[in-house]
């Protein structure tokens, strides 16, 4: 089978899941990651006969992608704010909106912090660890700590801490029944916020594929990090210190009020999408 043609079949059998141009970058990507070729090359090669070994793995990928399996999660990797992060099944998969959020904390940390200077951070459910790399690469001066209850989303978040040579301190710990000891110049989190009830609106291939802990609150209450979140403010964020977090787009306003006796400015910000999705303030 030639490369063109292997591009016929893998829409083929595909298509019932995927438009055509999804279709497409899904084939540009797998070939990218089997045979090696980008896209130019892809064209270019496109008689190219396959080996043995490469067809099978491309109707094992199909096969995977069939399932609505996530392609991030076959792949084993994903893009995030420019960079590569592993993922797999002990994390979930970034959105952009959580690119929008560290939009919002970057902008907002260098208004306050001069450049060179010291300061620490807590992100609190980790996951993968895209979200305090991403702010150690941008601060490499600051001391940057992360939250998670999962031990195995931390050797996820380890490995990308290693692979972006990040210094991070990451803590298994189970935030809600446990003590911050620490006091912290900016806290970040984009906790588990959809609510029990909303479980029917998820889609079945994020559902299944992506750890629930780390989607649905893990009580009836959707609001019960944020007011964890909120209380710890009092005594472990720093006078001055600032909070990011992502939040249930249904329930905007009741997360900031949360904050409104805590910190001195707090804003709720939309999407790109025109969704209530983050809230952010300083103390």
């Amino acid at each position: 089978m030639t490369v063109s043609e292997l591009k016929q079949f893998f829409q083929k059998e595909l298509s019932a899941i995927y438009s055509e141009s999804e279709n497409n970058e899904l084939f540009s990507i797998f070939c990218s990651q089997i045979l090696g070729l980008d896209k130019f090359q892809q064209r270019r090669s496109s008689e190219r006969n396959l080996t043995h070994d490469e067809l099978e793995n491309f109707k094992n990928i199909i096969a995977e992608l069939k399932t609505g399996k996530p392609f991030q999660q076959i792949l084993g990797e994903t893009e995030f704010y420019g960079l590569k992060f592993s993922v797999d099944e002990n994390v979930l998969i970034p959105r952009p909106e959580t690119e929008e959020l560290l939009e919002i904390a970057i902008r907002e940390i260098r208004k306050l912090k001069p450049n060179n200077s010291v300061f620490k951070i807590l992100d609190i459910g980790t996951g993968s660890g895209i979200i305090p790399v991403v702010l150690k690469k941008h601060f490499p001066d600051a001391i940057v700590s992360a939250i998670d209850y999962s031990e195995k989303a931390l050797e996820t978040a380890k490995k990308n801490a290693v692979f972006h040579h990040a210094e991070i301190n990451l803590i298994h710990q189970d935030y809600l029944n446990a003590n911050l000891n620490e006091v912290y110049d900016i806290i970040i989190s984009n906790p588990p916020y959809i609510g029990i009830e909303e479980e029917t609106e998820i889609a079945d291939s994020v559902k299944e594929f992506e750890p629930k802990m780390a989607l649905f609150s893990p009580t009836s209450n959707a609001l019960i990090f944020y007011e964890k979140i909120a209380e710890d403010c009092k005594s472990h964020l720093s006078e001055k210190g600032m909070v990011f977090l992502e939040i249930n787009q249904k329930l905007g306003e009741e997360t900031r009020s949360l904050f409104s006796d805590v910190l001195s400015q707090v804003h709720l910000v939309k999407d790109l999408s025109g969704n209530d999705r983050f809230v952010f303030g300083k103390k």
